[in-house]
């Protein structure tokens, strides 16, 4: 089954840590100017997302949301969310850590191009956080 977006093992092992501290989480990637490649990351429900957000899927069990301008550059990548040393945003649950959350990309090939035209993507009006 072809994802849009996954974690690293780093990445799930934060997920888990801030999850026990803070209880289920939510990630949501608006390609701000600032922190436009940092997902941000909040307990669920904290951020509100509309039918102008995407969900490309969960990470660790958290449901992961895009705006819908910044899909229509990224619809055709893969997104892995992995961990890095340094400060993200501070609204983000995982700066008091000392760590960000950073999204790597990858273009899809052919065969997942195909496999995706078939799913469709749902608007943050269409799922319940």
């Amino acid at each position: 089954m072809v994802t849009r977006v996954d974690a690293t093992e780093k990445a799930l092992e934060l997920i888990t840590k801030l999850e026990s501290m803070h209880g289920p989480l939510m990630f949501h990637q608006s390609g701000g100017c600032c922190d436009g490649s940092s997902p941000m990351c909040y307990p669920r429900g904290e951020f509100h997302v509309g039918a102008s957000d995407v969900k490309l899927g969960e990470i660790g069990g958290a449901p992961f949301y895009m705006s819908a301008a910044q899909f229509e550059y990224w619809q055709h990548t893969h997104l892995t969310i992995d961990v890095v040393p340094g400060r993200g945003s501070g609204f983000s649950l995982e700066a008091p850590e000392s760590l960000r959350f950073l999204t790597r990309s990858r273009l899809f090939d052919e065969a997942e191009i195909e496999a995706l035209a078939k799913v469709p993507v749902p608007r943050g009006d269409e799922v319940s956080g």
